[in-house]
């Protein structure tokens, strides 16, 4: 690890951090925000699997269904292994493949948004553009996806009841003491 100048860091190797958790829970937006405020680039995998894929997310589920769509991401993520210092924002269903949480683990570390089902749900500005709310019903979507957010995490951040300023303020003092920012 080198220090160029005060207070930023350069790690060796590729080092992204990978935001998970269901739909709603603020991954884009934590990004987004620790991306401003850090300096960092930052991604969204749902968008370059539509970049990829020529299509939206909703677009390819209805006319390729979502194996095709998972295939997409995990596609991106091994277009990762070529970048470095990311913050990636990472679709809900992104841990559907234990292939993509090893895959992301290789590239750095994951922490997972923690939240409650109606908290995400009040978040989903635009439920129709969420493709797999319509595939299955929210809860079991959720319970099937939690523990396998739990099992990929290296850092679980609780969202409950907080805005998304204080998941940003949470999630960068977190990731600033442990290094990684």
């Amino acid at each position: 690890m080198d220090t160029n100048g005060p207070g930023y860091v350069t790690h060796e190797g590729c080092d992204h951090i990978f935001f998970v958790g269901f739909l709603g829970a603020g991954k884009s937006t934590l990004a987004r925000n620790l991306g401003r405020l850090y300096r960092r680039q930052y991604v969204d995998t749902d968008r370059m699997a539509e970049r990829l894929m020529c299509k939206s997310v909703r677009e390819c589920f209805e006319q390729d269904g979502e194996e095709a769509f998972r295939d997409a991401e995990t596609a991106v993520l091994m277009r990762l292994q070529k970048e470095k210092s990311l913050l990636v924002s990472c679709g809900g269903g992104i841990v559907e493949r234990s292939e993509n949480s090893r895959l992301m683990r290789k590239m750095g570390v994951i922490v997972y948004l923690d939240g409650d089902l109606q908290d995400s749900l009040r978040q989903i500005q635009h439920p129709e553009k969420r493709p797999d709310l319509g595939s299955a019903n929210a809860r079991e979507l959720f319970e099937r996806r939690r523990p396998l957010f739990w099992s990929a995490a290296d850092y679980v951040i609780d969202i409950r009841n907080k805005s998304f300023e204080q998941v940003a303020e949470d999630a960068g003092r977190l990731l600033w003491a442990e290094g990684l920012l």
